[in-house]
């Protein structure tokens, strides 16, 4: 993946790390949530289509920031850890180049193939 996206979602991850810092949750929250999006791989015992959208609605950040912010407008703190912790494991995986899924399996990505 270009350099340029990276910084991108590196500056990202560290939004959604400030984000969590100003939540009422001790860090420890942080490190054991942040891989519970990856639950979505669960997806593929049922073929590649739903393992894609279960996938993807799992690592979609406009689900993240729409959690966010209705979390912050109705003061739910849990709806804003969900979505700092979405939005941040998913500008992660980004960084490693793990991208939303399409259809035809989980290596093909909208950021290109893994593992090429």
């Amino acid at each position: 993946m270009n350099n340029t996206l990276k910084l991108e979602e590196l500056a990202m991850f560290g939004l959604s790390v400030f984000a969590f810092s100003m939540l009422p949750y001790f860090w420890w929250w942080f490190a054991i949530l942040f891989f519970v999006p990856d639950i979505g791989m669960v997806g593929y015992i049922w073929g590649a289509k739903t393992g894609a959208f279960v996938y993807n609605v799992l690592h979609h950040k406009a689900l993240a920031i729409v959690l966010g912010v209705v979390g912050i407008y109705l003061e739910i703190d849990i709806l804003q850890l969900m979505g700092v912790i979405l939005f941040s494991h998913s500008a992660f995986d980004r960084i490693l180049g793990y991208g939303l899924k399409y259809e035809k399996g989980f290596k093909f990505t909208h950021l290109g193939e893994i593992g090429k």
